[in-house]
């Protein structure tokens, strides 16, 4: 609980990440996005509203899984190596959606300027990233005076 509290703590602060996913050839291929997580005590999940765009669907299709990592200039760093799914399912669209218009500046977003035709379209599509690894770090992590925070999921 407290690598995932520290996570969504820098996650949220920071906003915008490099997600990274591997094409048919076994070759990274990293963008900017956008996560939402939700911490419901229990499980760590990260939503992205998104275009399916043709390299990110053959990428997912031929490994499903994404690193996304977080910087900024304090050296405040949080990485989530997860598995991504597409999610089609159109009442769970429209709650992140909501997630997402309902949340403090700079989180929170109003998708229905990027996408008007709103959740249920074919346009915007949406991503559940399932953590199977997290990491957070500073300063201090990197200077050797504290340990980096660390999470992995059982195997």
């Amino acid at each position: 609980m407290v690598v995932e509290n520290a996570f969504i703590t820098t996650a949220h602060r920071i906003v915008w990440c490099t997600v990274a996913t591997v094409d048919t050839r076994g070759r990274p291929r990293s963008r900017i996005l956008h996560p939402y997580w939700e911490y419901d005590g229990h499980a760590l999940t990260g939503w992205i509203v998104t275009r399916a765009t043709p390299l990110k669907v053959n990428h997912l299709a031929s490994s499903p899984y994404v690193s996304c990592s977080y910087w900024d200039a304090t050296q405040d760093v949080a990485i989530a190596d997860c598995q991504a799914e597409w999610v089609d399912h159109i009442p769970t669209r429209h709650r992140v959606w909501e997630l997402y218009r309902d949340a403090p500046a700079p989180l929170g977003f109003d998708f229905w300027s990027a996408f008007p035709d709103g959740p249920a379209a074919q346009t915007p599509s949406l991503l559940r990233l399932t953590p199977y690894r997290l990491r957070v770090t500073d300063l201090d992590t990197l200077s050797g005076r504290k340990p980096a925070l660390t999470w992995r999921a059982a195997s």
